[in-house]
């Protein structure tokens, strides 16, 4: 039985020093997926874009910088709130993200409680994904 863990989150898109946009995004985590967290932010009226990383990167960016990549987060403060800086790069540009770290701890308690860290391999069927790929090409 698969179980999935959502969150709405308000993050802020860093523009400049000085200003930053209100982005609404959602968090999904599937067990039947369990190495992944599949974020949407809320771009416009009804526009989205959607990312795919690691439940580990994430996790890890609450408490050091990590991620080498596309996607790297790392703990902040600001304004005296305690803040994960998520930046994602793309062929199509780059966001700098600030996300409430209290939001981002208690999603990540609930995954964990979904797919303890560590036994994601008992949730993955690698036969069902290397058929998916397969069948693509």
């Amino acid at each position: 039985m698969n179980t999935t863990v959502s969150c709405e989150l308000h993050l802020r898109l860093v523009v400049s020093s000085e200003s930053s946009l209100p982005v609404p995004a959602g968090l999904r985590y599937d067990s039947s997926d369990p190495y992944a967290v599949h974020a949407t932010f809320h771009t416009g009226a009804d526009e989205t874009v959607d990312w795919v990383f690691a439940r580990d990167l994430l996790a890890d960016g609450l408490r050091e910088p990590s991620g080498t990549g596309d996607v790297r987060v790392w703990p902040s403060r600001s304004h005296g709130q305690s803040i994960v800086c998520i930046a994602l790069s793309s062929p199509e540009g780059e966001a700098l993200l600030e996300a409430p770290a209290r939001a981002l701890e208690s999603f990540l308690k609930r995954t964990n409680a979904a797919v303890a860290p560590g036994n994601e391999h008992r949730f993955f069927d690698l036969d069902r994904e290397l058929s998916q790929i397969l069948a693509e090409n």
